[in-house]
């Protein structure tokens, strides 16, 4: 059986639009993704040439494979089940930063580059205060993003026309924002000139971004043999990526929309001028249910989120408390309430995809952090907005405190108190399903509070 080739397939030779910084996963199963679609669809009609930033591993891996691989859609979409097959062809060609910077610096210079993509594991967006944007390559992101960009303000003499889109997807708050100020720190602290600092402010386009798509990577060894059997052809590059998938990027310039024409093949792909909506959906109904529900899938003795999916006790649980508490206090803030239902619906998907393996134990890994932040802010937008107890998120937090083996006989951890001492009632209502899961099981309690709020 040949290994993946171009000789297999038919590439069209499109420029180079895009610069990407990062081979990892997340980018080849999300924004390569809808760059090969657009491709396909003949709207955009551009390319990546991707940075290997990394000094570990090379990339011998593409260069066999023509920069080609194959991206395995599966999971769960609307109740039913997704199994696709995408060859992926945007990727031209892959550069280590370590090995060729020159050649990195030369694309730079391409007319036809519009777009710079990131998702940085070595430093990520944060100020390295010993690196030099003129070292070959300089050691951080930040560094290497800013010599790129001086590279082009000199060959194009300032043009304003040839500033660059600058999207980095990594998952820090407001990471467009924060990577530009970097970039103009490590621009003063190294005399580049101020024509050229105002280059970067005025003729780019730092965006804030979310991405949401959980792809766990390489096939498992059985799956990857059934695949190249059905397809034909070996490729060691090939990855899964769940059904759902969403981009959402902040801006409401036209120079954004039009150098992201790829965006117009897919309605997740969303160019807005706010991204906040698409940040509190995730955080409380995807994150913040996560949280809830962990420590009762764990004291309920199941292993994976699926697992604990397929019991229609705990299924009825997730449903409700996102339908139920979490997605009116969304609603109260401002979301529609079909935009909220419907990512609701999403996670119930999500968390039921049979092809992922997602561990309760490490979603409770940092849980007590995990709780202030992704559920605090729900609760007290609960307690403003309604004059009433919410059993479901009360039940998910006994669970957490239980778990965690934090609360004493008669009374809660003394912090969590003094947090929650101003939703009255709560506190009490927690200690009562306390004493539940301390004497029977906690899918038994689930099922008396799904009976319950039933009546």
């Amino acid at each position: 059986m040949s290994v993946l080739n171009r000789q297999l397939v038919t590439v069209v030779p499109y420029p180079e639009k895009v610069l990407q910084f990062g081979t990892g996963v997340l980018l080849r199963g999300l924004p390569d993704y809808f760059i090969e679609k657009a491709n396909r669809a003949g709207i955009f009609g551009g390319r990546i040439l991707v940075v290997k930033s990394t000094d570990t591993g090379g990339t011998d891996k593409f260069d066999r494979q023509d920069n080609l691989y194959t991206l395995h859609i599966k999971g769960v979409e609307k109740g039913a089940d997704v199994q696709e097959a995408l060859l992926i062809s945007a990727i031209s060609r892959v550069v280590s930063a370590a090995g060729d910077w020159a050649t990195v610096l030369n694309g730079a210079k391409s007319p036809e580059l519009e777009i710079v993509i990131s998702n940085t594991t070595e430093v990520g967006i944060a100020l390295d205060e010993q690196d030099d944007p003129f070292a070959s390559p300089p050691a951080s992101f930040p560094g290497k993003l800013t010599a790129i960009l001086y590279e082009r303000f000199r060959a194009f003499s300032g043009a304003e026309d040839k500033g660059m889109v600058i999207l980095p997807t990594e998952l820090i708050d407001k990471n467009g924002e924060a990577l530009q100020r970097i970039v103009i720190a490590l621009a003063e602290r190294h005399q580049m000139g101020s024509d050229f600092i105002g280059w970067v402010r005025t003729s780019n386009h730092f965006c804030n971004t979310l991405v949401d798509r959980i792809v766990p990577g390489s096939l498992g060894e059985a799956e990857r043999k059934q695949a190249e059997s059905r397809l034909g052809y070996q490729d060691e590059l090939a990855i899964m990526a769940e059904p759902f998938c969403l981009w959402a990027i902040e801006s409401s310039h036209v120079r954004v929309s039009e150098a992201l024409s790829f965006a117009r093949i897919d309605k997740r792909v969303v160019i807005t001028r706010d991204i906040q909506t698409f940040k509190e959906l995730k955080l409380r109904l995807l994150n913040g249910s996560h949280t809830f529900a962990c420590g009762l899938a764990m004291l309920a003795g199941f292993g994976t989120v699926r697992e604990a999916m397929v019991n229609p006790v705990f299924l009825t649980y997730v449903k409700q408390l996102m339908n139920r508490e979490i997605v009116p206090t969304l609603v109260a803030e401002g979301i529609s309430e079909e935009a909220a239902s419907e990512f609701a619906e999403h996670v119930v998907d999500r968390f039921s995809n049979p092809y992922l393996h997602h561990q309760w134990l490490s979603i409770g890994t940092n849980y007590t952090l995990k709780m202030h932040v992704r559920n605090m802010a729900t609760l007290k937008r609960y307690a403003r907005q309604f004059d009433k107890i919410p059993h479901y998120m009360a039940l998910g937090f006994a669970g957490y405190l239980q778990f965690m083996e934090t609360a004493q006989a008669d009374q809660l951890p003394t912090d969590w108190a003094a947090d929650l001492q101003w939703f009255a009632g709560f506190l009490t209502m927690v200690k009562q399903y306390l004493d539940q899961l301390r004497t029977q099981n906690a899918l038994e309690v689930i099922d008396l509070l799904n009976e319950k709020e039933a009546v």
